[in-house]
C-alpha cells in the first residue's frame, strides 16, 4: 500500500487562512477529498494522512468528518490546545475516533521557548496514554529547542515534518545539517520526506537541489524512520503532485523493493498505526 503521509484539506476562508498571501494565489480555493482522489488514482497512491492546517479543534472535527466519509483517508493528525489544563479531556474525547492518530501545533510561528514551556510540556506528556503521535513542524532555528524537547519525552513517538524546512533556496545545507544530525540517534523520532519544493526556488528548482538533503536524512535516520509526504496542496506553489512525487521516486530508484515499500507506505502505516 502506497501512503502519502502528509497532506491537507480546507474550504478556503480569507480570514482564517490569512497565511495564504498574494504570492500563493493558487491556494486560494477549496481543496477537498474529491480533488485528491483523482490525483491519487493518477499517481498510484492508495491512501493518506490528513494533517491540520488550522489551529482549532473545529479543524480536527472537520478532518475526521472527511476521513469518515472517505476510505482513502487512513488517518488524521489534528490539533488540540496543549497549553490548557483540561487538554486530557480533549484527548480522551478524540481517542474515541478510530482515525485520529496524532496531533501537531504549528511551532514555526511561535516565539523561542514555546516548545519547552511548562504548560506545553505538560500537555505533550498526555499523548502517550492514548498512543497518539506528535508531528513537529519547525524551522531550522528551532532545531536546538526541538532536540531538548524530544529528549525530555523519550517514550513519545515524534515525526519531523518537511525535514525541518531547510532553506534550500538560500543553500542553507551546512547550517541545517549540523542542527538536525543529533536527532538521528533518537529512535522515537522519524522524518517526513515532504515540503521540499516549497523550500527551494519555486520556479527554478532542479532535482539535484534536493539530493544532499535527502542523502543526509536517509544516511542518518535510516530507511526505517523516514516516510514520503506530498504536502499537497501547498506543494502546488512550486510543483504539481506528480513532479514532487517524482523527486522522491527518482531518488529511491536504485533502492531495493523492500526499502521503497517502507518509504512509500510501511513506515507511515507503522508510525501512525494505520
Amino acid at each position: 500500500m502506497r501512503i502519502d503521509s502528509h497532506q491537507h484539506f480546507w474550504k478556503y476562508d480569507s480570514q482564517r487562512d490569512s497565511w495564504i498571501n498574494d504570492e500563493m494565489k493558487v491556494l486560494k480555493k477549496d481543496f477537498m477529498p474529491a480533488d485528491l482522489k483523482i490525483i491519487f488514482k493518477e499517481n498510484l497512491i492508495d491512501g493518506c494522512v490528513a494533517v491540520q492546517a488550522d489551529q482549532s479543534e473545529r479543524e480536527t472535527e472537520f478532518l475526521l468528518s472527511l476521513a469518515n466519509k472517505n476510505q482513502f483517508i487512513k488517518g488524521v493528525v489534528g490539533w488540540v490546545d496543549f497549553g490548557k489544563r483540561d487538554v486530557n479531556d480533549s484527548l480522551s474525547y478524540f481517542s474515541a475516533h478510530k482515525k485520529i492518530k496524532g496531533f501537531r501545533h504549528i511551532i514555526q510561528a511561535e516565539p523561542a521557548g514555546f516548545l519547552l514551556s511548562d504548560t506545553f510540556q505538560r500537555g505533550i506528556t498526555k499523548l502517550n496514554k492514548y498512543n497518539f503521535t506528535y508531528d513537529i513542524v519547525i524551522s531550522p532555528k528551532q532545531l536546538i529547542e526541538a532536540y531538548i524537547f524530544v529528549k525530555k519525552n523519550p517514550n513519545q513517538k515524534f515525526v519531523i515534518d518537511h525535514l525541518a524546512k531547510p532553506s534550500i533556496k538560500e543553500n542553507g545545507f551546512k547550517h541545517w545539517k549540523k542542527l538536525i544530525e543529533p536527532f538521528s540517534v533518537l529512535e522515537n523520532v522519524y522524518c517526513k520526506l515532504s515540503g521540499l519544493v516549497t523550500e527551494a526556488d519555486w520556479t527554478h528548482w532542479k532535482e539535484e537541489n534536493f539530493k544532499p538533503y535527502l542523502d543526509e536524512i536517509v544516511n542518518k535516520f535510516g530507511i526505517n524512520r523516514i516516510m514520503y509526504g506530498s504536502d499537497w496542496p501547498v506543494c502546488l506553489l512550486a510543483a504539481s503532485y506528480q513532479k514532487q512525487l517524482l523527486i522522491i521516486e527518482n531518488y529511491f530508484q536504485l533502492f531495493s523493493q523492500s526499502e521503497k515499500e517502507k518509504v512509500f507506505g510501511k513506515n507511515a502505516i507503522q508510525f501512525y498505526n494505520l
